[in-house]
């Protein structure tokens, strides 16, 4: 296959059929991805063609991806001959008949959010969705990003769709499963305008750079689990994967998450508390999200939380 762009949130099918999401920047010499879905005859998601595929949990596709034999960071490492095809969340909108999608991509189209900074990921883009699937909805860089979060903000306020309730906001805490309490969740959620509701269904907004925007975070070498505490003095890049804070601490630079659940957690000015997995290269990093549900690591905005029973408003 002609090597392309791949940016994060793709998706890769290889020629033994093993799905891939791209969960990396870095993909000029091969695509760095992680296993989601495989073949299975007995399995619970079929393709329009007919083929069965099994979703897998997180630990089951780590044990895969070592026996696939190009394992690193986390990461299998995918040479461009080994993929049969490529998949990204911008065609999903140019070619769906989705009604609930469509409905999405009219909201923020009136918001001025342009339709090719539009796109959909996940079990959808890969044709493996079932009814209960949520829809993972792209934005195409920083300003299409923010201008999507102020349009569900304002459709949120004005009552043109429906606020998250609490039900919903404890599905979400039992799927991602934090190092927080569920109203410490929840506060800093509620703040990030990144979820929303289409009628019963929910949906998250997801931001990938746009190619100009594109530059590589290198990691060194890990050196243990630390706690930290430090003022954010950068969040550009906050709800980006990893999500980027750039930090003034007397040791670490940059604290970077790895799952969505810190993507957004704290803005320019914010004290955070911070625990994760020390890496020091070109600088040091504290790195949050080794595994799927992050045991034992955490962001937490300490100014948030001090002013948790005052009105909070997030930063465009």
């Amino acid at each position: 296959m002609t090597p392309e762009p791949f940016r994060i949130r793709d998706f890769v099918i290889t020629k033994k059929g093993w799905i891939f999401a791209v969960a990396s920047y870095d993909n000029v010499d091969a695509v760095r991805g992680f296993l989601r879905y495989v073949p299975d005859k007995k399995g619970e998601r079929t393709m329009p063609d007919g083929a069965r595929y099994r979703k897998l949990g997180f630990d089951e596709a780590q044990a895969l991806m070592q026996s696939f034999g190009c394992y690193s960071r986390g990461l299998c490492v995918i040479s461009f001959e080994e993929i049969r095809e490529a998949k990204h969340p911008y065609e999903y909108v140019e070619r769906s008949a989705d009604a609930t999608v469509e409905q999405i991509v009219e909201m923020f189209e009136s918001y001025g959010v342009s339709r090719r900074k539009m796109g959909v990921t996940g079990s959808r883009l890969v044709g493996l969705e079932i009814e209960t699937s949520d829809i993972d909805f792209v934005l195409y860089g920083r300003s299409s990003f923010a201008r999507a979060r102020q349009a569900l903000r304002t459709a949120v306020q004005s009552g043109d769709m429906p606020p998250i309730d609490t039900s919903m906001w404890r599905r979400i805490y039992q799927k991602r499963s934090p190092e927080l309490s569920f109203s410490e969740f929840v506060l800093h959620e509620q703040r990030k305008w990144n979820r929303g509701m289409i009628g019963t269904t929910y949906f998250d907004l997801l931001f990938v750079r746009d190619f100009d925007e594109i530059s590589v975070e290198p990691l060194g070498i890990d050196d243990g689990y630390a706690a930290i505490r430090a003022k954010v003095t950068g969040a550009e890049y906050a709800f980006d994967s990893p999500a980027i804070y750039k930090i003034e601490h007397e040791t670490v630079q940059k604290v970077l998450s790895y799952t969505h659940t810190y993507a957004g957690q704290a803005f320019e000015g914010e004290i955070i508390e911070a625990r994760g997995l020390c890496n020091k290269g070109d600088m040091a990093r504290l790195i949050i999200g080794t595994t799927r549900e992050a045991r034992g690591e955490w962001i937490k905005s300490c100014t948030l939380l001090s002013h948790r029973d005052r009105p909070h408003e997030s930063t465009f």
